[in-house]
């Protein structure tokens, strides 16, 4: 056992998991955004509130939201460690630093962004996923679900509100672009027939998720969804 922990906190450990939780969080903003992206329908509502009225009752995705949360606590947790641990090893820093020769910004920036998404996390948290979850949603719609959709108007009327979702989206890219083939390359699999392709689909998935999500509270800001 004592064994197991050390291969879990050592460096190599600390990335694996890294990888191991990247993915499942990759996949799972697959499912959200479709889910999320159902709005665009113009509906009122009506098809966002069955996605959101599915996702809530089903027990398999309530038993996943609690996979998710601890793959996130431990996604962030383990980020932290990392960059302070990359600090600590170098207390001093080089007179001559040429880190752009070697990465993009954004690869050396992932604490940064990380805790722009954190602060973002837990403002999105509060403001949808613990009302439908816990406070409850004081109304209904057409088909007698819990009016999500409704929710989300009301929130995404805060040009505040909005703005903060538009540059968490712009952290997510930044952060995605790094960390989708690094999850691919922490767990190894790394071939130089298919790492292009990773690597190509990465950029792709960054940009589509991103702009999809924020599209989402300036859509709904600017009332072109009702």
């Amino acid at each position: 056992m004592a064994s197991f922990g050390n291969a879990f906190s050592s460096s190599i450990g600390k990335k694996l998991i890294m990888g191991i939780t990247g993915l499942f969080l990759i996949s799972f903003l697959v499912v959200h955004c479709l889910i999320n992206a159902l709005i665009f329908f113009n509906d009122g509502g009506l098809t966002f509130n069955i996605g959101a009225h599915f996702m809530a009752t089903n027990w398999l995705i309530r038993a996943g939201e609690i996979v998710l949360f601890v793959g996130l606590i431990a996604h962030i947790v383990q980020g932290l460690r990392l960059t302070f641990q990359n600090q600590a090893a170098r207390p001093v820093k080089y007179a001559v630093n040429n880190g752009k020769a070697n990465s993009k910004w954004y690869s050396r920036s992932m604490g940064l962004l990380g805790t722009l998404l954190l602060i973002f996390l837990i403002v999105h948290l509060s403001n949808f996923w613990v009302v439908s979850r816990f406070t409850g949603i004081p109304t209904v719609d057409a088909n007698g679900h819990e009016d999500l959709f409704a929710v989300m108007k009301a929130s995404f009327q805060d040009i505040k509100i909005v703005i903060l979702y538009v540059l968490a989206m712009v952290s997510l890219a930044y952060h995605l672009l790094h960390g989708f083939s690094s999850a691919f390359q922490t767990m190894g699999w790394n071939h130089k027939k298919y790492t292009p392709l990773i690597k190509g689909l990465g950029i792709w998935y960054s940009i589509l998720i991103s702009l999809l999500f924020a599209a989402m509270p300036i859509a709904i800001y600017a009332g072109f969804i009702n």
